[in-house]
């Protein structure tokens, strides 16, 4: 069961739903932080989720808990560059457990995960998206009741084609 992204929809199987995109849509990623969601074909890492807001997810593909200490680092200078870390941290990150709900659950993407290429840029996640879907900085994201019904229906043989 693969995952086709294209023109602000994402679709499985016969499931059909609008998503959000990077400020500059898909295209070829050139650096961190360009706004770019990368063209192209990806597996799905790992889940993590908040176990506080989202108590039962199921799915096949690997989940870790989100808690309150952890970030993705997102800054090249850094040896955790593109890698989940803790804070304190001394380099630039995000931070995963947020007051909003756009990190409740996160499909990790593997860009430029192996090898990791400084500065080809960081952290494509599908996650929640914003009420009013505004666009994102590079990654994809769908409803929180739409993420919630895919991750029931990917594997670790699930491909994401973004074009």
């Amino acid at each position: 069961m693969h995952i086709y992204i294209k023109n602000n929809r994402l679709l499985i199987n016969e499931y059909k739903v609008k998503c959000a995109l990077g400020k500059r849509g898909i295209g070829n990623k050139k650096k961190e932080g360009d706004f770019i969601t990368p063209k192209g074909m990806y597996k799905i890492k790992t889940i993590f989720y908040r176990k506080d807001r989202v108590p039962h997810l199921n799915s096949k593909i690997i989940k870790k808990p989100i808690t309150k200490n952890m970030g993705w680092c997102d800054d090249p200078k850094s040896k955790k560059y593109n890698k989940v870390i803790r804070f304190p941290f001394s380099f630039s990150a995000e931070k995963l457990y947020r007051r909003d709900n756009i990190y409740d659950i996160i499909l990790v993407l593997n860009f430029n995960l192996n090898p990791i290429v400084k500065n080809k840029g960081s952290a494509i996640f599908i996650h929640v998206a914003k009420r009013n879907y505004k666009k994102t900085k590079g990654c994809i994201a769908i409803s929180k009741k739409s993420l919630k019904k895919i991750t029931k229906l990917i594997n670790h043989k699930t491909i994401v084609y973004i074009n």
